[in-house]
């Protein structure tokens, strides 16, 4: 769990030094060969640490501290209309075992890594480019305009 919790952490502070950086960064900026191999280097090293060692680290949790084997499935509590079988056995066509729910979770890691992947890049792209203000408009989509102030 510690191993678990601890490469959340390391995550958690890795992508806050990409934002960080992200907010100091103009658009226009023209990098280096050496600031271009660095960053690119730190970037590497996230992809590495999210898609390599959480997961890793969830499967060694799961497999050893929390001991989801194959041969533990899950059943649910009995109720009296399920008969002998748990709630989980009575609801669901298949055998569920413990082993599925941490491969699914899993899956859910790389699937949480993908989408921050993503958003980082939307991010990194969009960096320097200011909304747009909007204008206060008529129920006709017109903008408002204040007549006779003054006259």
């Amino acid at each position: 769990m510690v191993a678990f919790a601890v490469s959340i952490i390391a995550t958690v502070i890795l992508v806050w030094g990409f934002y960080a950086y992200l907010k100091r960064c103009p658009i226009d900026k023209e990098f280096t060969w050496g600031e271009a191999m660095l960053f690119a280097t730190y970037v590497f090293f996230i992809l590495f640490w999210v898609y390599g060692v959480v997961p890793h680290q969830w499967l060694t949790w799961a497999d050893s501290e929390l001991n989801w084997r194959p041969d533990r499935f899950i059943v649910g509590p009995e109720l009296p209309w399920t008969g002998d079988q748990g709630i989980v056995e009575w609801a669901l066509p298949f055998t569920m075992t413990y082993l599925v729910i941490r491969d699914v979770i899993a899956v859910l890691i790389y699937g949480v890594a993908l989408a921050g992947n993503v958003v980082c890049w939307r991010h990194w792209q969009n960096r320097g480019v200011e909304k747009e203000e909007v204008e206060d408009t008529s129920e006709y989509g017109r903008p408002l305009i204040k007549e006779g102030v003054g006259i």
